[in-house]
């Protein structure tokens, strides 16, 4: 099977981490072929097929020289997308125009034959702070408006807020208000931007101090072990990008009822791979562009999460 993963550049890897990795690492390990390219590598013109100019790479298993490819630049090696068995798509947030732009070249490739994951229409429609909105009975008091007297109006009802961009990633733009109130208008001023932004805004759960969990969802199915990402150091925020610590736990009956209840419905519209953010009992995020901790939840656990994920992608193929 030859596989395209779309995804960041190869050189901003950092493998021992890296989702995308892991998933590329066990592709290998079975026998498949690799290419990847970027975003910007995929070109469409009249009267032929979405193309991308592509690297055929092979992991060494080395850490620093980690991959060989067979052409320094991708515009050596031009391919019709429809001619890969599948294509992967993990290019890494923010959800920006270019990305959007490269799911309509993908899902034209779809309309010419190819076989994408996830599909570039979900990955469209399942925004990952708004996709809650649809499961709303598994989520925290939420408002999402542009609207100042809406913030002050809800910071009043719940005096403890959380306040974030809509097209944040990594913790990035998260403020914490409390009952004092204290800065809250510069922080409305700073996320809507005199109402040009909208903003979600969401009743403060004390349960973040054991850990905002990633449950992945692949192919349906829950991974039995979540990530919770624990904050340090008096952070607000558990996101590992933002200084948190990775703990691996089994779930718990409440992630795998809200797996059980979510993972099937995005799974049947092209979702393969979701990762699931909930703290205490409540769905904060639905993550879908490039969900990640594999090898965190791997490493601590055993449970080999690239191996389920190839697992399901070879299962889609053959369906």
């Amino acid at each position: 099977m030859h596989l395209l993963f779309v995804a960041d550049p190869l050189e901003s890897f950092r493998i021992y981490k890296d989702s995308t990795f892991a998933m590329m690492r066990e592709a290998q390990k079975r026998g498949h072929r690799l290419s990847v390219c970027e975003p910007k590598d995929l070109m469409w013109q009249k009267g032929a097929s979405v193309t991308a100019f592509v690297r055929d790479i092979r992991l060494t298993g080395e850490q620093e020289v980690w991959f060989e490819a067979e052409q320094q630049r991708p515009h050596e090696r031009p391919q019709a997308v429809k001619d890969f068995d599948a294509v992967v798509m993990r290019k890494d947030p923010p959800f920006d125009s270019e990305y959007f732009y490269a799911t309509h070249m993908l899902e034209q490739a779809e309309r010419e034959g190819a076989r994408v994951f996830n599909k570039p229409r979900a990955l469209r429609d399942h925004p990952e702070k708004l996709a809650i909105l649809e499961f709303s009975s598994f989520i925290a008091p939420t408002l999402v408006t542009r609207d100042a007297a809406d913030i002050r109006r809800f910071h009043q009802e719940h005096r403890d807020i959380i306040l974030k961009p809509l097209d944040g990633m990594g913790g990035m733009g998260i403020f914490r208000v409390k009952d004092e109130g204290l800065n809250l208008g510069a922080i409305i001023e700073t996320l809507n931007r005199d109402g040009a932004q909208t903003v979600m805004v969401q009743r403060f759960l004390p349960a973040i101090a054991q850990g905002d969990k990633r449950v992945l969802v692949i192919g349906g199915e829950p991974v039995p072990f979540s990530l919770a990402r624990i904050p340090q150091g008096g952070e607000v925020r558990g996101n590992l990008a933002a200084g948190g610590l990775g703990v691996a736990q089994a779930l718990s009956e409440r992630d795998r009822e809200i797996a059980q209840s979510i993972g099937p419905v995005l799974a049947a519209r092209g979702l393969l791979l979701v990762g699931i953010d909930v703290i205490g009992d409540n769905v904060t995020e639905i993550n879908v562009t490039s969900p990640t901790c594999f090898q965190e939840i791997t490493d601590q656990t055993g449970f080999d999460v690239a191996s389920m994920f190839m697992n399901a992608l070879e299962a889609a193929l053959a369906s």
